[in-house]
């Protein structure tokens, strides 16, 4: 046989790409099915008694290239990974799955769904001539490594490089100044664009890049991870105080610099974190477990640590409350998150409904669904933030991270859902040709109504 499946699309366009997956039939005297589309529709051999081709599925190609979509395009329920799927329904696949285009797995062709290494793509990127010199540590005089910027200055270092030059300088001036211009440093914080240029250079020239031995002892170093205030060491704390000294603890930047609670004391040349939600202090500090950053969006939060220490509101002191900055699983959710589905209100109502006409609550489908996301079961491309592939069900965010998440979640949820689950008036909307992505859905409340958009962008996918 000369091929087993084909797609829609033009042939001369599809026989210049490579695919980048394919379906590979149980029965070698069947060929395989290449995914030569991001989105394609597939037209096989579905019995082994006839061999008619027929469309039956289609399978779509998920951001994270590792993973995919499957709508069953059929009349009858087709099994995928042994579970049945019901006409027009989805569901994700990865490589490995069994699709059986069929309700019985007898007298039905069994396809295996293979992902294949992304092709390298051809980018138009627009060339600039730049003196790799601009990007080099006037400490260490290498390539910068995990770039921090100081403020008001603007002067770029390597993380490492300038944590120690930061730790040698409070130990012995009052004042931290800057490497290369000898200003007064207020501020400074890591630098994620210039940390991409980097990588531009060093992908460019790899003769640049520093030794792994190098690399890991600046990482060791590295003690900066989000902004830090520096404040000159005259009049940043007071290191010892006698029991009977009357002390204002609203004049001292963090507890732990007037006392000690969970076994530390704010030593001299200690650095802190202003806290993003209160504007307290507290110690930066790399011997402890417990997070002082948001994984999500790299802010510091000061509620984990101080409950950690064991520092009471009764203290007299001020700082946020561990609320706003715990773990994914003890976060509730009673609202649907403002931000959902790209704040479209209609859609908002949709997905609402939905889980109402189910007997279900709001809570009970983000718990269902941030268990599937913690199994790695959804491709995490829209996820907006930061580290998105490191978090899991155990990670500490903060509210507004916590609100992504939960958008993210909804998003997937309303994807899988079947039609017939839909409200009525929402289940024969016609797809929005930019899916998501579209922007007249925000000025125009009749388009937001009438099409449906929590779907994909296709405008423009068809050769």
């Amino acid at each position: 046989m000369e091929d087993a499946g084909e797609c829609s699309g033009s042939k001369a366009i599809l026989d210049q790409r490579q695919p980048w997956a394919r379906l590979v039939p149980r029965d070698s005297k069947y060929a395989a099915v290449d995914m030569l589309l991001d989105e394609m529709v597939i037209s096989s051999e579905i019995t082994f008694s006839s061999h008619v081709k027929r469309e039956w599925c289609k399978i779509s190609r998920n951001s994270n290239e590792c993973s995919a979509t499957i709508q069953n395009k059929s009349s009858e329920t087709i099994l995928v990974d042994g579970s049945a799927l019901q006409s027009e329904d989805m569901m994700f696949i990865k490589s490995g799955s069994e699709i059986v285009p069929g309700l019985e797995v007898e007298g039905h062709l069994s396809y295996i769904f293979e992902t294949k290494a992304p092709p390298e793509q051809s980018e138009k990127r627009l060339k600039i001539s730049v003196d790799v010199d601009i990007a080099k540590c006037c400490i260490c005089l290498n390539m910068w490594h995990d770039v921090v910027t100081t403020a008001p200055c603007l002067h770029n270092f390597c993380n490492g490089c300038f944590s120690e030059w930061l730790k040698r300088s409070q130990r012995r001036h009052s004042a931290v100044l800057c490497p290369q211009c000898r200003a007064t440093v207020q501020f400074v914080g890591r630098n994620h664009f210039l940390n991409n240029i980097v990588e531009e250079f060093l992908c460019a020239d790899s003769s640049l890049r520093r030794s792994d031995e190098e690399a890991a002892r600046l990482s060791k170093n590295s003690s900066i991870q989000s902004n830090l205030v520096i404040t000159p060491g005259g009049k940043r704390k007071r290191t010892q105080m006698a029991p009977e000294e009357e002390v204002d603890s609203a004049n001292l930047l963090c507890p732990q610099c007037g006392t000690t609670y969970g076994g530390f004391h704010c030593g001299q040349n200690i650095v802190h974190i202003q806290c993003q939600a209160c504007g307290g202090m507290m110690p930066s500090r790399s011997d402890t477990s417990v997070p002082q950053h948001c994984l999500g969006c790299n802010r510091a939060f000061c509620g984990a640590y101080w409950h950690s220490q064991g520092v009471s509101t009764s203290d007299n002191y001020t700082f946020c409350r561990n609320d706003n900055f715990k773990p994914v699983t003890e976060w509730s959710i009673s609202g649907m998150p403002f931000i959902a589905h790209e704040r479209n209100r209609h859609e908002q109502d949709i997905t609402e409904r939905c889980i109402r006409q189910m007997g279900r609550t709001l809570q009970d489908v983000i718990s269902e669904w941030i268990e599937k996301f913690n199994n790695g079961e959804i491709d995490r491309a829209r996820l907006t933030l930061n580290q998105a592939e490191r978090i899991t069900a155990r990670t500490h965010l903060c509210h507004d991270c916590y609100g992504k998440l939960v958008s993210f979640l909804l998003y997937w949820f309303r994807v899988i859902t079947p039609k017939y689950l839909l409200p009525p008036d929402a289940a024969n909307r016609q797809d929005c040709w930019y899916g998501y992505a579209c922007r007249t859905q925000h000025h125009n409340d009749d388009h937001a109504r009438k099409r449906n958009h929590v779907c994909r962008p296709t405008r423009g996918n068809n050769p």
